[in-house]
């Protein structure tokens, strides 16, 4: 009983320390986060748009590395994968050559990756100098956590990846870097 309280106490400590990544890992061991009214987000008949996250998506203000405003609704009707993510965090750093990878690897198939960056114009630019990607990014600045807090990362915490199939169904997300295995698995599904 002892071990599970200070357990307890490590991961709100850690998340009250800015570890809501780690913490939200070692809680869901790694798994999917699961969104829980998907069912309800995906439904056409709602017109609000903030009770359906793919339809937030379409609708959000982004821009491009020029800072011209940019409409994600181009890709409508298109599996794609979503990735959250920002020059400072390490683990997004860190599997965006596998994300390239699998991008060059799904293109043929139609399904096409974006990153959405939550961090500023300046910052993106600067890293995608050193750091060639295989996809669009696009700059969401900091509004990007709430958008990706309506696909259910409640943590907020980056990276986060969410899997949309072309009727717009979320079919996963995941908070933490990709398991390129598991990534590969979903796609092949769509």
């Amino acid at each position: 009983m002892n071990t599970r309280r200070m357990l307890v106490g490590v991961v709100v400590a850690l998340a009250a320390a800015g570890g809501g990544v780690l913490a939200n890992h070692w809680l869901n061991r790694g798994t999917d986060v699961a969104y829980a009214s998907q069912a309800d987000a995906q439904s056409g008949s709602q017109s609000d748009t903030r009770a359906n996250p793919v339809q937030q998506l379409w609708s959000a203000p982004v821009t491009n590395l020029d800072g011209k405003p940019q409409s994600l609704s181009l890709l409508k009707g298109h599996p794609i994968v979503v990735n959250f993510w920002a020059s400072w965090c390490g683990p997004c750093v860190e599997e965006m050559p596998a994300l390239s990878q699998i991008q060059r690897e799904y293109a043929k198939k139609g399904i096409q990756f974006v990153g959405l960056g939550v961090d500023s114009e300046q910052n993106i630019q600067t890293f995608l100098q050193r750091v060639k990607v295989a996809y669009p990014i696009y700059v969401t600045g900091f509004g990007g956590a709430d958008l990706a807090r309506a696909f259910g990362n409640n943590a907020g915490g980056l990276p986060f990846t969410v899997v949309i199939d072309a009727k717009g169904n979320i079919r996963s997300t995941k908070l933490g870097q990709i398991d390129p295995a598991a990534l590969r698995r979903t796609l092949d599904t769509l």
